[in-house]
């Protein structure tokens, strides 16, 4: 093994040189009124006060600190938010001051250095490309046009799921579900499918789930200043192989669209139709590169799948769980619907119970358990000074199951987005984050603009599964059903629902259109 000893004063003076820095740096915060936060140690922070679940844990501060804390991570400040009434100031009080998402270097990487919606700084581009997805991208025309999409691959998911439980075999709920998802964002952004064959099928998933694991892993280039240009972790290695992967299909899928246009005239058809229309604009104020394509692409293809998955796979599960919630919904379905079709995105306005549902599983279980700004600016919150270049956590997760806005919050009871108040009214509340106690898809300007898709996607395939099958455990189950949080960024289950699908009817389906595409 190489001799490292010939190091040891280049280490002992960097460590040197970061006390000496960090010394400054709380001499010029001290001026400041930073928000309540525990001891913290040289150089790392408070990095030995965490662990994963990483929501969990910052909650568990929370409750000794108070709603609003200040921590270090390494040398990275972070302020943490668990209340609805912070989350508002943050939001919309001071939604200026907050109006940038962090974005570690995995996701920096992977999204050709934030050259995509989700991550690049609020802006003009960025406000370009929000006024387009809203406009021409996600708008409900677009969703109708391509609805047609989304109902094909949902009934080959049900003949799938039907072969599968008439062979007794068990299958993972949401390993199925992102196959799904992945097939419906796909075909929705580029007008074809990554999968030709089952085992393509899971190499794309594989990635999608590896590049998940990348951005939540710990990288010491994130919270230490001076590992900013260094991969001790060979991190970098397994981040290259992965965008180069999806590199190589994406350039592909630019390429055949631009050779299609040139040869027809057609009018848009898919999502990257539109990103080509306006990249070819002459007149367009701001102009779209091929990694800004790329990017969006990026964005829709990891934000838009594995998130919507974990929530059909959470619940589900809470479903199994409590067969008297969903017998409920699988009454209101048969009511509704009757056993002569299946359920279809039209439906779902009259199936209230389905849509409370959705809404207590992203109350109980948020994909995304933790909102992440990023201060542009000073800003004085509650009589605390947040500093520019702050990360801010909002806890979704925690204020959706803080007591002081639910009745008993630890229930999984749809009920409660359908009750009313003492007038009579419905307290049917919104996803979109008017809400602040409520945030599964952010709020305000940077919050998700696929909330519409997802909400369609989720909704359509949960009644589905529940219209079409009975969900029973594989020979050699235990009976106990483990709802344990798995420990990445996106809120998975840490063990994946096995179930097998029987069907319901017979024949099966009893109806199901067989849409022109």
């Amino acid at each position: 093994m190489e001799n490292i000893s010939g190091y040891a004063p280049i280490f002992f003076i960097a460590l040197v040189s970061i006390i000496l820095i960090r010394s400054v740096l709380t001499t010029t915060r001290s001026k400041l009124r930073l928000p309540p936060s525990p001891w913290a140690l040289p150089i790392i922070g408070h990095l030995h006060l965490l662990q994963k679940p990483l929501h969990r844990c910052l909650q568990n501060l929370s409750d000794r600190y108070g709603p609003l804390i200040h921590i270090y991570l390494g040398s990275l400040p972070v302020v943490v938010v668990s209340s609805a009434e912070l989350a508002k100031e943050i939001l919309k009080t001071h939604e200026l001051s907050f109006c940038n998402r962090s974005a570690n270097a995995a996701i920096r990487y992977l999204t050709y250095d934030a050259t995509d919606l989700a991550f690049c700084p609020y802006g003009t581009y960025w406000k370009f490309m929000k006024k387009l997805c809203m406009s021409e991208l996600l708008n409900g025309r677009m969703l109708d046009q391509l609805s047609a999409i989304r109902q094909e691959e949902i009934s080959q998911f049900l003949q799938k799921l039907k072969r599968k439980g008439e062979a007794g075999e068990a299958v993972n709920v949401g390993e199925e579900a992102l196959q799904l998802t992945n097939s419906i964002i796909m075909r929705m952004s580029t007008g074809k499918s990554l999968f030709h064959t089952e085992e393509e099928a899971r190499e794309v998933i594989r990635r999608v789930k590896d590049g998940s694991e990348l951005c939540s892993i710990f990288n010491l280039s994130d919270y230490f200043w001076f590992c900013k240009n260094l991969d001790l972790q060979g991190i970098g290695k397994r981040l290259k192989e992965v965008r180069d992967k999806f590199d190589f299909i994406l350039e592909n899928i630019i390429k055949e669209h631009k050779e299609a246009r040139n040869k027809s005239a057609a009018q848009d058809k898919d999502i990257l139709d539109v990103l080509l229309s306006i990249s070819e604009d002459e007149s367009s104020k701001v102009k779209i590169t091929k990694n800004n394509m790329k990017g969006f692409l990026m964005d829709i293809l990891s934000g838009g799948t594995d998130t919507s998955a974990v929530s059909i796979e959470w619940a589900m599960a809470e479903l199994i769980k409590q067969p008297e919630v969903m017998e409920k919904a699988r009454k209101e379905i048969d009511s509704v619907i009757g056993r002569n079709r299946v359920v279809m995105e039209s439906d779902m306005a009259d199936l209230p119970y389905i849509e409370a549902v959705v809404k207590e599983t992203l109350r109980l279980h948020p994909p995304s358990p933790l909102m992440i700004r990023e201060s542009v600016e000073k800003c004085s919150v509650r009589g605390y000074d947040i500093p520019e270049n702050t990360q801010v956590f909002i806890n979704v997760w925690a204020i959706g199951r803080n007591a002081k806005y639910w009745e008993n919050p630890l229930e999984f009871r749809p009920e409660r987005f359908l009750s009313r108040d003492g007038n009579g009214k419905e307290m049917n509340l919104e996803v979109r984050g008017q809400h602040y106690q409520f945030l599964p898809f952010g709020s305000g300007r940077r919050g998700c603009p696929g909330v519409s898709l997802a909400l369609h996607v989720v909704h359509t395939t949960l009644a589905a599964m529940i219209q079409c099958f009975e969900w029973k455990e594989a020979d050699g189950g235990n009976g106990c059903l483990d709802m344990t949080e798995g420990p990445a960024v996106i809120l998975s289950r840490a063990q994946p629902l096995t179930r097998v699908p029987i069907p319901r009817f017979s024949p099966f389906p009893p109806s199901l259109p067989q849409p022109q595409i």
